[in-house]
């Protein structure tokens, strides 16, 4: 296994960039061995097969779309209110807003795992380590809302990022005051 993990994370970025922009039937190791600027072969050198390349994109895509250290030590001192929850939402939605080819990517793998039982296992144990992760974090730093309202929020905030990084049913409202009504809706 290769060691150099900068590079590593540079292949795996090139494979988000392949996956958003050209979709799953275009990610091959030759085509992140072209976006990542590497010689031929050296995807294949850090992941083996399309398969451990998928799990090494998966794996790219959490730390990427993680939030910063900073960013949850100045929430941790806010007292646990509504408002505050809806900061998290706002901040986790702008993330994956933000880092666009990293969601499409995310999007494309969610798609490909319906036709890939395999895929589907790796993906799924993810999202649901990652589900785990978004309820204890709630439960820890006392914010509204339980395991059932994490979960809506799950399912709201995957369509609505569906629709802002596709064709947008109401381009017209802002993203944040999107969330805003969520929150309202969803924590009664």
């Amino acid at each position: 296994m290769a060691k150099n993990e900068t590079r590593r994370r540079t292949i795996a970025d090139a494979g988000l960039s392949v996956l958003a922009t050209d979709g799953s039937r275009g990610l091959t190791h030759r085509a992140v061995d072209m976006v990542a600027g590497v010689p031929v072969g050296t995807t294949s050198n850090y992941f083996r097969s399309r398969d451990a390349l998928i799990e090494g994109l998966v794996e790219r895509i959490g730390e990427r779309l993680a939030p910063s250290d900073d960013d949850l030590a100045r929430r941790s001192s806010e007292q646990p209110s509504r408002e505050l929850f809806a900061d998290y939402v706002r901040d986790i939605v702008r993330r994956l807003t933000d880092d666009r080819d990293v969601t499409l990517a995310l999007f494309e793998l969610r798609l490909e795992s319906s036709r890939r039982p395999e895929l589907a296992a790796i993906l799924g144990a993810w999202q649901r380590a990652g589900f785990d992760a978004d309820v204890a974090f709630n439960t820890a730093a006392g914010l509204p809302g339980g395991r059932r309202e994490i979960a809506l929020f799950h399912y709201a905030i995957d369509g609505l990022l569906l629709d802002r990084l596709t064709s947008p049913i109401d381009p017209v409202t802002s993203t944040d005051e999107i969330v805003d009504d969520l929150v309202t809706g969803l924590l009664r």
